[in-house]
Order: structure tokens, then sequence, then C-alpha cells
């Protein structure tokens, strides 16, 4: 039984994985090919290409920036054993893990991020950057709660 569960576990951790890769490049892919500007109130999608890390930060290392993605995502996955079973400790891993090989693909295959998504009071950002933000927070959140 246990073992059962466990397997489900890692089936769904795959699945929510690959679900925010394929859905983050789906969107990058139609961003880069239509370069749609949709310009709304607090909301701007445009075509925007990062060649750094979040918020500008690391301008131009792009490639030392999707190595160390692979060596992040290649910890993620050798030390999941170590993860918590608690359903939102896996999903949040998962949208970790989800985001950044989807930013990664980006790097080592096109040369930069793809970034579309610009609130007027934040950095642009794309689908694997709010995984990457949900899954840090509720990883923080998730961590406190078990040490009270």
């Amino acid at each position: 039984m246990v073992s059962k569960l466990l397997k489900k576990k890692e089936y769904i951790f795959a699945i929510v994985a690959l679900s925010v890769i394929i859905l983050d490049q789906l969107t990058k892919f139609l961003i880069r090919h239509f370069q749609p500007v949709w310009d709304l109130k607090i909301l701007t999608i445009q075509f925007i290409q990062n060649t750094g890390a979040g918020f500008g930060i690391l301008q131009g290392k792009v490639f030392w920036l999707g190595i160390l993605s692979l060596v992040v995502a290649g910890v993620i996955l050798y030390n999941y054993k170590h993860i918590s079973k608690e359903n939102w400790m896996q999903y949040s891993f998962a949208l970790f893990l989800g985001g950044t090989i989807g930013n990664m693909i980006d790097r080592l295959l096109v040369g930069y991020v793809t970034d579309f998504i610009y609130l007027k009071f934040w950095p642009a950002f794309n689908i694997a950057d709010a995984c990457l933000s949900i899954a840090v927070v509720s990883i923080i959140i998730l961590t406190l709660r078990k040490r009270e």
C-alpha cells in the first residue's frame, strides 16, 4: 500500500512538473511566433527577450544561468526521495522543477528567456517565473508551518 501511494505521488509530481513545462513552452512559442502587443490598464502582453535572471539581474549570463538551472533541476530530482510526501510540498517542488526546466530550455536552446507578462508595477515574467515564485513562497510557508 505504501509503495502504491509513493508511486501515485511520483506520478502527480511528474504530471505537475511536465504540465508547467508544456504550458510554459507553448505560451513562449506562441508569443515568439505571433509577437502580440496587448496593452490593458495594468497588464501588457508583449514579447520581451530576457538574457538575465529574475528582476533583470545578471544580464548576458544566459549560458551560466542555463547551467545553473540544469544543476538545480538535477539536485531536485536526485533528492526527490527526501522531499516531504505531503501533497502541497510535492506540488510546490513540482512547480519549482517545472519552472526551472522551462526557463532552462529557453536559455540553452533559444539563447534568452521569453518574458511576456508585464504588470505596470512588476518586471516582465512568464509562466515558469510565476510557478517558481509560487513554489518558493509555498515552500517557505510550508516549512515554517512544519517547524511550529
